[in-house]
C-alpha cells in the first residue's frame, strides 16, 4: 500500500495488476464520474459527503468512493495526471447503524450515504473533479465475501452486482465544500 497521493493506474507496482495496464477508471469493476474541465479555479475544503441509490444482488457488499484531482495531459504526463485526495468506504450491512447491522434484501433501493475524508485541495482551471465507485479497494481494506456471514467468516462468498441510481426521484450526489474564489 502506498500513502498520501499518487496517479490512480495500475501497474508492476499495484498489488494484483495485469497487463495490460492503465487508468483505474477503465477497469471494469470501477464506475467513474468527471466534470467537464473547470473553467475557473476551484478550492475545495472540508468533509466530502456521497449520497446514494443503490440496489444490490447480495445481502452486503461495499462501496469505496475516491475523488480525484484530474489533471490535463502535460509533457510530464502525457496522458493527464489522476491524483486521489479523499476517500471513503461503507459496508452496506452498517448503513443504518454500526450496533445492529442489516442485511439488504435483493433489489431493495435504499439511500445511503458516504463520507470521505476531509481534504483541501485547489482544483485548477483546466482540471477535473472525478469520483471513482468501487466494490473493491483490497489491499487498503479487507475483502467482503459479500454472502452476509458475519465478519470475518467468509466460507460462501458472491460476487456483488450493485446499481447505482441517478435518475430524477433517486439523485445520487457529491456534497463538496468549495471556498469562494477571491477577487
Amino acid at each position: 500500500m502506498r500513502a498520501g497521493a499518487y496517479d490512480q493506474r495500475t501497474g508492476p507496482h499495484v498489488f494484483g495488476a495485469r497487463p495490460p495496464y492503465g487508468p483505474l477508471a477503465e477497469h471494469p469493476g470501477v464506475l467513474s464520474f468527471a466534470t467537464p474541465p473547470l473553467a475557473v479555479d476551484l478550492e475545495v475544503v472540508g468533509s466530502i459527503e456521497l449520497n446514494l441509490w443503490l440496489a444490490c444482488d447480495t445481502p452486503d457488499a461495499d462501496i469505496h468512493a475516491k475523488l480525484i484531482d484530474l489533471y490535463p495531459a502535460s509533457a510530464d504526463y502525457p496522458g493527464g495526471f489522476a491524483m486521489n485526495l479523499a476517500e471513503g468506504v461503507l459496508r452496506l450491512r452498517y448503513r443504518d447503524s454500526w450496533e445492529c447491522p442489516s442485511s439488504i434484501r435483493a433489489g431493495e433501493v435504499c439511500a445511503v450515504t458516504i463520507a470521505l475524508f476531509p481534504t483541501a485541495n485547489l482544483f485548477q482551471a483546466g482540471h477535473r473533479l472525478r469520483l471513482d465507485l468501487a466494490g473493491s479497494n483490497f489491499p487498503h481494506f479487507d475483502i467482503n465475501p459479500n454472502s452476509g456471514e458475519p465478519e470475518g467468516s467468509g466460507e460462501r462468498p458472491r460476487r456483488a452486482h450493485t446499481r447505482i441510481f441517478v435518475d430524477r426521484t433517486r439523485s445520487s450526489h457529491l456534497v463538496v465544500p468549495t471556498i469562494p474564489a477571491y477577487r
